[in-house]
């Protein structure tokens, strides 16, 4: 994978790549679906790394029945009483699923840990029940693939402020990516400790630089598209039925109901 000074990728091979990518990735869906397969992706890294911006290119077409993003929000009440990890094994896939983790059961490692969320020692018991937790997910069968995206300091900084200035990605930026900048050592130590103990044979993790977005993404994907043992499967044969011939209906009069107005007719 290129590396943190590679040049940027151009958008016209960046295109066509990805393109060629999200076809292989439709039919590593259907052998999922075909295999009774369990696919687990967990996407983690910094604020702006780009983690969202490559789900949306791995899912863009992809069967939403099939293929599933999973965002959990902070825990409640209830949640917080609970064992860690139960609130996600209620999202894991069945069989013939994908399962995309924007964040997963590592915000523990994480933010928790750093911004204090979490005692340090549910932090150390995490780190001891994490390896053991996703060996039993592999030992059951399921695919786990878990990736960090990489990203610098200065391109952090960077990206914060054009989602600053942009109204349309403004609500990506909350007070606590902000404050992330004051902690930038903090999570590299975080970082650097879970990757000791959750780097393990069975569930590895693998790095993904992401300065440049567009190499990032495809990256990820060709890389989770080579770890895959996946191939062709046939699909159903499909053939559109005769139009039958008309037997006297009318269209009610369009006056009876409400049309949505044609802005596109203003422009």
């Amino acid at each position: 994978m290129g590396g943190k000074n590679a040049a940027r990728l151009p958008l016209k091979t960046y295109e066509k790549e990805l393109l060629r990518l999200q076809t292989e990735l439709v039919r590593l869906q259907e052998w999922v679906r075909s295999e009774g397969a369990r696919l687990v992706v967990v996407f983690e890294g910094r604020d702006a790394a780009g983690k969202g911006g490559t789900i949306q290119r791995v899912t863009q077409y992809l069967n939403p029945r099939l293929a599933r993003i999973v965002a959990l929000p902070k825990p409640t009440e209830r949640e917080r009483g609970q064992w860690y990890f139960q609130r996600y094994v209620e999202h894991l896939p069945a069989a013939g699923e994908i399962v995309l983790f924007d964040r997963s059961w590592y915000n523990r490692a994480g933010v928790e840990h750093v911004m204090g969320f979490c005692t340090k020692e549910e932090h150390q018991l995490f780190l001891r029940q994490c390896p053991i937790f996703e060996r039993m997910l592999v030992e059951d069968g399921i695919l786990l693939r878990k990736y960090w995206f990489s990203v610098s300091d200065t391109e952090q900084q960077e990206r914060f402020k054009r989602r600053l200035k942009d109204p349309l990605r403004r609500w990506k930026l909350s007070p606590m990516d902000l404050e992330s900048i004051t902690h930038w050592e903090a999570y590299s130590r975080a970082k650097d400790e879970m990757l000791v103990h959750t780097d393990i044979t069975e569930a590895p993790w693998y790095i993904v630089e992401s300065d440049d977005k567009r190499r990032a993404r495809l990256n990820m994907i060709a890389h989770l598209l080579s770890t895959v043992p996946y191939h062709d499967v046939p699909p159903p044969v499909l053939e559109l039925p005769p139009r039958p011939a008309s037997t006297g209906y009318e269209r009610p009069p369009r006056d009876l109901q409400t049309y949505v107005p044609d802005h596109a007719a203003s422009l």
